[in-house]
């Protein structure tokens, strides 16, 4: 019955909880609690699934009252009993279990629950003295689904974080990239002004670079191959004062067809 409820709770053995964990202590030895619930922020809760159920079944079973009334009294001693041995067995103290404060005693049988609680409500009271919570398939299962929600706000706040965290990188990351592209736009303007530069050195003004080299040619020196011939045509002296001529003769012709117009 405790692995059915388990499992309807949602939880994952190996990850919210674990069964049959064995644990040394030095005052009591080796026990064994059923099953440890993990809780967030590191807590533990115990789950004692032993309470035996012989004088249930007789009562169950039995023919007649005075058997059936026998049966419930050695019933509800029984998880008196169960109740004050699982006290002194003090799960809390445990090392290495971060238990809370109190211990599940779990009953398998609701109707065996409720028969002991009907008969003997006080037992109740007698387990929490002890630190002792009374659980039957219906209560364990109302409190299992609740340890799964909190787990489950646990993993989105965890969820949430990593996102918040992730979108803080993202933008330091896409931060720097503009700046690098900026950057990068500056360098590339500086170099196309560099160039502009170094092509009027080359190949524009007087004394550029390529008239005086092509000036070699005319006195006889022997080159293996030409420079680009447009690019050396635009350098020569006389092709830039013709080109010079011509744009300022479409200025020229600009201007009288200016006058012409206010005329």
């Amino acid at each position: 019955m405790l692995s059915r409820v388990l499992e309807a709770s949602g939880l994952r053995e190996g990850y919210e909880y674990e069964t049959q964990v064995s644990i040394q202590s030095e005052q009591q030895g080796r026990m064994q609690p059923d099953v440890i619930v993990r809780l967030p922020q590191g807590k533990d809760v115990v789950v004692d699934a032993k309470m035996t159920l012989v004088a249930y079944e007789r009562y169950f079973n039995a023919d007649d009252e005075i058997e059936r009334e026998q049966a419930i009294q050695e019933h509800v001693a029984a998880m008196r009993a169960h109740i004050r041995l699982l006290g002194r067995k003090d799960y809390q103290q445990l090392p290495g279990l971060r238990s809370l404060d109190y211990v599940l005693m779990f009953i398998p049988v609701e109707p065996a629950f409720l028969l002991a609680i009907d008969r003997q409500p006080e037992l109740i009271g007698e387990a929490l003295q002890q630190n002792i919570m009374l659980v039957s398939p219906t209560t364990l299962l109302v409190a299992l689904r609740t340890i799964n929600n909190l787990w489950r706000y646990e993993h989105q706040s965890r969820n949430a974080q990593r996102i918040a965290d992730r979108a803080t990188r993202l933008y330091d990351k896409m931060r720097l990239f503009v700046d690098d592209m900026s950057g990068i736009g500056h360098s590339l303007d500086k170099a196309q002004n560099s160039y502009r530069e170094a092509m009027k050195k080359l190949s524009e003004g007087r004394g550029n670079l390529i008239a005086q080299t092509e000036g070699f040619r005319a006195l006889g020196v022997e080159i293996k191959r030409p420079i680009n011939p447009q690019l050396a045509e635009r350098a020569m002296p006389e092709n830039r004062a013709a080109d010079d001529a011509d744009d300022d003769s479409d200025a020229d012709e600009s201007e009288m067809h200016v006058r012409r117009l206010h005329e």
